[in-house]
């Protein structure tokens, strides 16, 4: 197994670590900084994994299929807890959702028939506004603003990521829909 793919089983694994000092003690400000952190290096390991791929000619099918997939399972359990702590939109969190769920299904259909669909340049687009989102949101839990405040800041930014991963899901499915029409 190469390295880029080694630092996306890494990402993988940061998840459940992530999610539990994110939801151990919500509002306590040392849990809050090393979810922050665990996040971060998650994050990295997504731009680092493509970069070491793509530089080293070690792009592989399992890079292709696995690296969107963690990149979704840490956004989505980012966006989940900010649901549970009440600090995100019920209905940009689903919107945001039914676009993975759509865009995995495609995947999974076309891999089904032996193709691998890569990741676009919207989706891509849509996981760094996803990630600089979700860092922003944990920095407005610290007590430097009220709480308040710092709720409708993550809303904002929450809905922004919302547009944008619906925007890419949209070209995402017309630039894939021959899977459909293809699919047995």
């Amino acid at each position: 197994m190469n390295l880029p793919n080694k630092l996306t089983i890494l990402r993988i694994i940061l998840v459940p670590v992530f999610m539990g000092f994110m939801l151990a003690i919500p509002k306590n400000t040392a849990f809050v900084t090393v979810s922050l952190v665990v996040f971060i290096i998650a994050s990295l390991t997504d731009t680092l994994d493509g970069y070491i791929a793509r530089k080293n000619n070690l792009i592989t099918n399992f890079g292709k299929l696995m690296d969107p997939l963690a990149d979704k399972m840490l956004t989505t359990a980012a966006y989940l807890g900010l649901l549970s702590m009440g600090r995100a939109s019920c209905w940009a969190i689903m919107l945001i959702l039914t676009r993975e769920f759509i865009v995995s299904g495609v995947r999974l259909v076309a891999a089904g028939d032996g193709t691998v669909i890569a990741a676009s340049v919207w989706g891509k687009v849509k996981t760094i506004f996803q990630m600089v989102s979700i860092i922003a949101a944990f920095l407005v839990m610290y007590p430097i603003c009220p709480e308040e405040t710092g709720v409708f800041l993550t809303n904002i930014l929450v809905w922004i990521s919302a547009v944008i991963t619906v925007i890419s899901g949209a070209d995402y499915v017309i630039k894939n829909f021959e899977v459909f029409k293809e699919a047995k």
